[in-house]
C-alpha cells in the first residue's frame, strides 16, 4: 500500500491503494529453464526435493497486469490488522519465520498458494451454507458490482480489472449495462406516459374518438419532475432529447 507514515491520511482521504507488479505461480523445472531470468523475481525453497515444480514469485503476464487498485477504507484497515498480526508472528517465531515480505503468507511466512486458498474458502461455502462457486468469481462479482454502482463508467473498471482494451470489459459485461438501459426506459415510460404502456393503448383501442373530434395535447402535463430529473441526469439520455427537441422544432 502507501507508505507508512502517510497510511492514516491516505486511507481517511480514500487514496490507500494496493500495487499489482508480481505473481506467485507454480511451475515445473523444466520450464523454469526456459523462463527468463528478469520475469523470475524469487524461488522459494522447496519443501520436497522429489517435487517437479517449484513455487516462484514472477512478474505478471502481461503489462496491462501491473495495475494500481484503490481500496475501500474498510479493505484498508483490514490490511493494516492483517500486518500487525503478522509482525506479532515474526517476533514471537524469530528466526524460525521465514520473512519474504509477503503479505499472504502462513503461520511460518511461506506463501499462501492458490490450493490452500481454494480450501479455505470453499470451506467458508460450506460453513455459511452460501452457494457453491469458485475463488475466481469473485473478481467477476466485483467487477459487476463496480459497473452498477459507477453508472457503467467501464474505464475506470478496467484499470481495476487489469483488461487489456476497455472493449474487453464492454463484451464480457454488457449484460450489465443493458439492465441500467432498460431501466433508463422504464423512467422514460414512467416520466412522459405515466407507466400506462400498452394499458393506455389498449384503453384507446376499446373508447374510438368521435370523428372529427380528434384532440391533439401538447406540453408537460403529466409529466413527474422528480422521474424526468432522474431521466435528464444521465448524460446520452440527456442528449437524445436535446436532439428529438431540435429536430422538433
Amino acid at each position: 500500500m502507501c507508505e507508512d507514515d502517510r497510511l492514516p491520511e491516505s486511507i481517511k482521504a480514500g487514496k490507500a491503494y494496493v500495487y499489482v507488479n508480481k505473481e506467485l505461480q507454480r511451475v515445473s523445472k523444466s520450464v523454469m529453464k526456459t523462463l527468463e531470468k528478469k520475469d523470475v523475481l524469487r524461488v522459494f525453497p522447496e519443501l520436497r526435493e522429489s517435487n517437479k515444480t517449484v513455487l516462484v514469485l514472477k512478474k505478471p503476464k502481461t503489462e496491462t497486469s501491473t495495475r494500481k487498485i484503490f481500496l475501500p477504507r474498510t479493505v484498508a484497515e483490514m490490511l493494516i490488522d492483517w500486518k500487525r498480526e503478522q509482525d506479532f508472528t515474526k517476533e514471537a517465531l524469530g528466526s524460525e519465520y521465514s520473512d519474504f515480505d509477503l503479505v499472504m503468507a502462513n503461520d511460518l511466512g511461506m506463501p499462501t498458494e492458490q490450493s490452500r486458498i481454494t480450501a479455505l474458502f470453499s470451506d467458508l461455502i460450506q460453513r455459511n451454507d452460501l452457494q457453491k462457486v469458485v475463488f475466481h468469481s469473485l473478481r467477476h462479482s466485483s467487477i459487476t458490482y463496480k459497473l452498477k454502482l459507477n453508472g457503467g463508467d467501464i474505464k475506470a473498471v478496467q484499470g481495476d480489472s487489469g483488461h487489456a482494451q476497455a472493449q474487453m470489459v464492454t463484451d464480457q459485461y454488457s449484460h450489465i449495462l443493458d439492465d441500467d438501459r432498460m431501466h433508463n426506459a422504464d423512467l422514460f415510460e414512467q416520466a412522459f406516459y405515466g407507466g400506462k404502456g400498452a394499458e393506455s393503448v389498449h384503453e384507446a383501442a376499446e373508447t374510438p374518438a368521435a370523428a372529427g373530434q380528434t384532440e391533439v395535447k401538447t406540453g408537460t402535463e403529466g409529466i413527474d419532475p422528480e422521474l424526468l430529473a432522474k431521466v435528464l441526469a444521465n448524460p446520452e439520455m440527456a442528449a437524445l432529447l436535446t436532439t428529438l427537441a431540435r429536430n422538433l422544432k
